[in-house]
């Protein structure tokens, strides 16, 4: 068998394909979108069916409806994506599945991009469905082709819960030929497959039941093991096992630590889990975001009789929040070993850099949006709601245009609250074209529906930037490269009854601002579509210079846009990553930027 290096999540696609998947779904969300989008390659060549679904409830409707159709499918998505999600999946825990089905949700402990730390371990053990928790890239795989067994096996989709260490490591993966279909998928009509309180009834005792069953087929699992000795013990999972091998190894401990791995997060077989225990005079538990491992411990320890003293997150031996890595967790086991360490002791720090946040790209269109409507509401106390994508960023000084952001599709909703509560002040909600098409038309159609007096700003750069530039319906490419049809945002926020509804381009000052201001005078809802292609995959136009004859140094540039191209040194200067968007040239009061000749 070859090897090849792979990402984690590379490897969780590989895996689905080895296992013979035949339909895959995903909405972009980091740290999963390259499972969906190596998937999508594969697609190309007719190997399987993929597709960026509209948002995670309907990714994950897509891919049961293939499941229960016969076929192997695969669902990703990051963590709050399984909030969106969670409607349907809490029934298909109870209707069950008749092909494989793999629920792939990563978490981002820290966070890197999310608004939580929320742990997908929960939701398995809410939804009383297995969940597989990789270690490493090579286990990923192996436990990806190990979750459609199981599933066809329990009848139950199953959840693989890697995190954003494991999707974005790599490492040397075994490949594999995709295994052959058995036969063609066919939808086997049967009056439970339709959830009416009777049948849900009986489902429920099914799931209830297959409960014990899991924990039986779990405690036999190549993923969970017991190594070492000791009266010691250090129950771990997920990357955390990988970070606690490599400590006790560091520590030289090995022979004085006994080490369990978890590989399968809930439910934890009891025996297994008890067999570990036994005279162990203390045990401490590795794992990243909840205290899920931790907790059912303690149920365990608790039926079995066992006595020993338990370290974790609620003992405050380990963190409660926020991600690990190899020097924290050193630390904590050589406190509790006993031990001298020189974890993150030793090493030479690195130099200070420079703080740097985050800022919205050089000539990204989303700027002109922010500052043309932060313009037109100048001197009218206006409350600004915003939505999750790059264009978060418009709450940073100096644009200062985002006052709320809670959730994907939520500045809509948001905005129309704040309209209900305080009528007398405008309200504008920006809101980016793939996140319009997650989840935003709900909130697009109340508002018409309830007559909400807001603005709202469909931010069109023609991709789902956040996230790696994935299509959308807004575009009509697909999955594979095939192009579909273009959902036309102006053409549906019309059908939907918006009376006001324009569109104009960003880049263009006096227009978007012209267009702005009509469109805080209207009464109801009104829509703006400002649409210009992402800088980031546009043809770029010449880099635009200051004439240093024309400029006075008023800094207006510089204080009213705060692009990263723009910058102060004896006099402003304009740096070569300008994307010559030409919005600075446009309010320059002096007419004092200008491409170069």
């Amino acid at each position: 068998m070859a090897k090849e290096l792979l990402m984690g999540n590379e490897a969780i696609a590989r895996g689905a394909l080895e296992a013979g998947v035949r339909v895959a779904t995903a909405y972009p969300g980091t740290p999963s979108s390259e499972i969906l989008y190596t998937l999508s390659k594969w697609a190309q060549e007719g190997l399987l069916y993929a597709e960026w679904s509209a948002n995670e409830k309907v990714a994950l409707e897509v891919a049961a409806g293939a499941a229960y159709a016969g076929a192997r499918s695969i669902v990703a998505m990051k963590q709050v994506g399984l909030n969106v999600a969670a409607d349907p999946l809490m029934s298909l825990a109870y209707m069950g599945v008749k092909g494989g089905m793999v629920i792939v949700v990563a978490d981002d402990p820290g966070p890197h991009s999310s608004q939580n730390e929320q742990d997908t371990r929960a939701f398995g053990r809410f939804a009383q469905l297995p969940v597989l928790d990789p270690a490493t890239v090579e286990e990923a795989k192996e436990m990806t082709k190990e979750a459609f067994a199981l599933s066809e096996e329990l009848g139950l989709p199953v959840i693989l819960r890697p995190t954003t260490r494991v999707c974005h490591a790599c490492g040397g993966v075994e490949i594999q030929e995709p295994l052959e279909e058995a036969s063609k998928p066919r939808f086997e009509k049967d009056p439970s497959w339709v959830i009416l309180p009777a049948v849900a009834v009986g489902k429920h005792q099914r799931l209830l039941q297959l409960q014990a069953e899991m924990r039986q087929r779990f405690a036999a699992s190549r993923f969970n093991q017991i190594t070492g000795s000791g009266t010691l013990g250090i129950a771990a999972s997920g990357v955390g096992y990988a970070y606690a091998k490599e400590a006790i190894e560091r520590l030289g401990i090995a022979d004085r630590i006994k080490l369990c791995k978890v590989g399968t997060a809930y439910p934890l077989p009891p025996e297994f889990i008890a067999g570990f225990c036994r005279g162990l005079q203390k045990v401490l538990v590795i794992e990243e975001g909840a205290p899920s491992l931790e907790e059912q411990l303690i149920e365990i320890a608790w039926d079995k009789q066992l006595k020993f003293e338990l370290l974790g997150k609620r003992t405050g031996t380990v963190p409660v929040a926020g991600e690990f890595n190899v020097d924290l967790v050193g630390r904590i086991i050589a406190q509790f070993a006993g031990v001298a360490s020189d974890f993150g002791g030793k090493r030479q720090a690195p130099p200070q850099l420079p703080a740097r946040p985050p800022v919205l790209c050089a000539g990204c269109p989303h700027r002109g949006s922010f500052y043309a409507f932060k313009r037109a509401a100048r001197g009218k106390d206006a409350v600004f709601s915003g939505d999750i994508g790059c264009y978060t960023l418009g709450a940073a000084k100096p644009l200062s245009a985002m006052d709320t952001c809670l959730c994907m599709g939520g500045s809509i909703t948001i905005g129309s609250g704040l309209a209900a509560a305080e009528p007398e002040r405008p309200h504008v909600a920006f809101i980016g074209d793939s996140t319009f098409f997650h989840t935003g038309i709900c909130g697009l159609l109340n508002a018409v529906y309830n007559n909400a007096n807001i603005t709202i700003v469909v931010l069109d750069n023609r991709t789902t930037a956040m996230t790696g530039h994935q299509p959308h319906p807004g575009l009509g490419l697909r999955a594979d490269g095939s192009q579909g049809p273009e959902i036309d945002i102006i053409a549906l926020a019309k059908a939907a009854g918006v009376k006001f509804v324009r569109e104009v381009d960003p880049y263009d000052f006096k227009a978007s601002l012209e267009v702005a201001k009509e469109a805080l005078a209207f009464q109801g809802p009104a829509v703006v579509v400002m649409k210009r292609q992402c800088v980031v995959i546009a043809q770029k136009n010449p880099p635009l210079i200051v004439d240093p004859a024309l400029c006075i140094n008023c800094q207006a540039c510089v204080k009213q846009l705060g692009c990263p191209a723009i910058y102060i040194d004896q006099g402003i200067k304009i740096a070569q990553n300008c994307n010559g968007c030409n919005l600075c040239a446009q309010i320059c009061p002096q007419h004092a930027i200008r491409e170069a000749i």
